[in-house]
């Protein structure tokens, strides 16, 4: 996989995980990241510009780094999270990677304990969602599963609460959150699926009073998000 940007180059090179080779423009000039480099003897060659274009779509600032994919994990993680009220947040067939990385980036801020997606109809974690979290998702555990139904009674039967987003839903801030929570943020154009919906123990909205009656999937999870985590302090 290729992953790139200044920022999260110095995240993934500063973390001393596996980097197979890294690409630079013929007059890339940081000298932070170029000292770095030559700190942790990790190949690299500098290469015209038009060959980095050809390998990524979005902004590179110079810079690819050629990486193994990103570790995931499966639900028995969630098992191994030691503390009175975990947090989670469940991908209900996320489609956007720019969302995925905002949420990534949001909830490693705010100590959230994992992300859980599904295995299909989801964004996976390409490169963009890695440039979009700033490099967060190296450290945030991002949790595969086959079937998010199947997820949320697994989830129950560990005792967490499932509070799903929704417009029809209650005041978010009404909401005590004392408990394990997974919060769940649905897909960008029909939010969360039926049978996710009819499944949640809470549906929390957050109240519009501007002319715009909707967020986008990154910012409510992250407005959600903080409302818990500041609620419990």
């Amino acid at each position: 996989m290729y992953i790139y940007g200044k920022n999260v180059a110095k995240e993934k090179i500063i973390s001393g995980e596996r980097i197979n080779k890294i690409y630079l423009a013929e007059k890339f000039s940081d000298r932070e990241l170029l000292d770095l480099i030559k700190e942790k003897k990790i190949k690299y060659n500098f290469v015209p510009i038009k060959f980095l274009d050809s390998k990524v779509s979005g902004l590179h600032q110079g810079i690819i780094l050629d990486v193994d994919d990103i570790d995931t994990f499966d639900l028995d993680y969630v098992k191994n999270i030691k503390k009175d009220n975990p947090l989670l947040v469940m991908l209900d067939h996320l489609e956007d990677p720019h969302n995925f990385g905002a949420i990534v980036r949001t909830s490693e801020a705010l100590g959230i304990d994992g992300i859980i997606i599904p295995n299909d109809r989801n964004v996976g974690v390409n490169s963009t969602v890695v440039k979009t979290s700033a490099g967060a998702i190296y450290n945030m555990p991002i949790i595969r599963v086959a079937n998010l139904m199947a997820t949320i009674k697994k989830l129950k039967d560990m005792g967490y609460w499932i509070v799903g987003t929704d417009m029809d839903g209650e005041d978010y801030t009404n909401i005590d959150y004392n408990m394990p929570v997974c919060l769940v943020i649905g897909n960008e154009g029909k939010g969360m699926s039926k049978i996710i919906s009819d499944n949640c123990d809470y549906i929390v909205r957050i109240p519009m009073v501007g002319k715009i009656n909707s967020l986008n999937a990154s910012v409510s999870c992250g407005i959600v998000l903080a409302q818990i985590v500041n609620s419990r302090r």
